[in-house]
């Protein structure tokens, strides 16, 4: 696919030439760690990127005030990029340090990456379109600044609003220990708020006149626990207490409210274990003679892969190579090694399915793979997917080891090796964009592809339709 391709090195060498402006983009992000929909700095950081690189901006995307689009070019096929820029609670952390010393206590980080992952797409999205003017090529690229991917499904309430109904082909990454395609699917998950309400009493003197809210978060617990061994066993359960119900013990508890993720393979099964455990609810309310609302507040679907996006990608992976680390990015991984668990290095290895070899960065591409693998975690990406067909690209950010959500990855945040992984992605996803946006063949054969893996199923949306974004309720976290 690249042999011969004379504008691949067209688009690189725009890369390199304005990586170190992105690389301040990634780092500004970094210092300014917001969480799911707050992130009103990262945003506006990103909008004042797009505007100084000649895009046309859209702002508050599906009534979103973080989320922002912008646009470049004129007619023929239009090629997004998906960014993300939100933070996670409590890992906030020094850049460069080797050991956890955080810069402000119970603070945010970017544990997941996020700072990288905006910074590469826009990157990736004003290579093709300076291309797109230097070469006088019809076509548009669209970058959009996606927040709340952390459980916030951002990306769903934009696809239900439309925001990608002309989409042809979109593109995306994530930091990883290892660069590649990444060519597997997520889990379909939801994330729903039950809120109890009972009878407030004196719990000494009239406990019987008293009906417990805060009993039926336990037994609703109780319940959804045993349920366990009678699902299937790819789907999983979490929840979190956010309201117990007061400080006083000697006051029965009149409200009480409690977060349920539920996770699924598939979005058919996730609506279904979604009404296991809302009866689940209704039973615990029915024993404890209360009420239960359920609010769910986000939801997104399982990621649909696409072949023919794949193996473009995998062919301009395999002809650019990892990215280029010196001795200085392989001291500071080893650094970062030093903190790690033999059993963090060892899983990281096994989520790959590869043999582990005692190198603290990747020297080498991820090899393809035929069959679709299942990860463990979820993605607002996964709705996308469902209506435009969706490449992703792993970047190697990190040193090998290390795990997603833990101080290391906010420590590697800012550094060169972070950097130079963030660049080399760009560069892939650019090259993938230009492949798309160029090959008449290439677009068609991603929808057929996509349509065959939809086996007969319209998308459906696990959000429901009166759900607003949950801007508010996701403080609570």
């Amino acid at each position: 696919m690249t042999e011969g391709n004379s504008n691949l090195p067209l688009v690189w060498d725009i890369v390199d030439r304005k990586t170190e402006v992105f690389a301040e983009l990634a780092n500004q992000v970094w210092e300014t760690p917001e969480t799911c929909y707050m992130e009103t700095q990262s945003a506006a950081a990103h909008r004042e990127m797009l505007e100084a690189q000649g895009f046309r901006i859209t702002d508050a995307v599906a009534n979103i005030p973080t989320a922002v689009m912008g646009e470049a070019g004129r007619d023929g096929p239009v090629i997004a990029f998906l960014g993300e820029y939100d933070a996670l609670a409590g890992l906030s952390q020094k850049a460069g340090a080797i050991e956890h010393d955080p810069l402000v206590a119970n603070a945010n980080g970017h544990g997941c990456g996020h700072n990288l992952l905006g910074s590469a797409s826009l990157l990736a999205a004003t290579a093709l379109k300076d291309w797109l003017e230097q070469t006088g090529t019809p076509g548009r690229v669209r970058y959009y600044g996606c927040p709340a991917e952390e459980g916030g499904a951002a990306k769903a309430f934009m696809v239900r609003d439309g925001a990608f109904s002309d989409v042809d082909i979109a593109i995306s990454w994530h930091p990883s220990n290892f660069a590649g395609v990444q060519r597997e699917t997520s889990l379909a998950n939801c994330r729903i708020d039950f809120t109890f309400t009972g009878r407030a009493a004196h719990a000494a003197a009239v406990p019987e006149l008293g009906r417990s809210a805060l009993d039926a978060v336990e037994l609703m617990s109780v319940g959804v626990n045993y349920m366990r061994e009678h699902m299937p066993s790819e789907c999983r359960i979490h929840y979190a207490v956010l309201d117990a119900g007061g400080i006083s013990p000697n006051v029965v508890q009149a409200h009480a409210k409690v977060r349920y993720v539920v996770r699924a393979p598939e979005l058919s099964g996730l609506f279904a274990l979604i009404e296991r455990v809302k009866k689940v609810a209704e039973g615990a309310a029915l024993m404890t003679e209360t009420k239960v609302e359920a609010v769910t507040l986000a939801g997104v679907s399982n990621l649909v892969v696409n072949t023919p996006l794949m193996d473009t990608m995998q062919d301009i992976w395999d002809s650019m190579g990892p990215p280029t680390f010196d001795e200085a990015d392989v001291e500071f991984a080893e650094k970062i090694r030093s903190t790690l668990t033999p059993e963090d290095v060892a899983a990281s290895w096994a989520q790959e399915r590869l043999e582990q070899r005692d190198i603290p960065l990747a020297d080498f591409i991820l090899p393809a793979h035929s069959e679709v693998r299942q990860m463990g975690g979820s993605t607002d990406v996964g709705d996308v997917s469902w209506v435009v067909p969706t490449v992703q690209a792993y970047g190697a950010t990190l040193a090998i080891g290390t795990q997603l959500h833990t101080w290391q990855v906010v420590a590697q945040g800012k550094s060169a090796l972070a950097h130079k992984g963030m660049a080399s992605v760009a560069k892939a996803m650019a090259a993938t964009g230009l492949a798309a946006m160029t090959s008449e063949p290439l677009r068609e054969a991603a929808w057929a592809d996509l349509k065959r893996r939809h086996k007969g199923q319209d998308y459906k949306s696990p959000i429901p339709a009166s759900a607003e974004p949950p801007i508010a309720a996701m403080t609570l976290r």
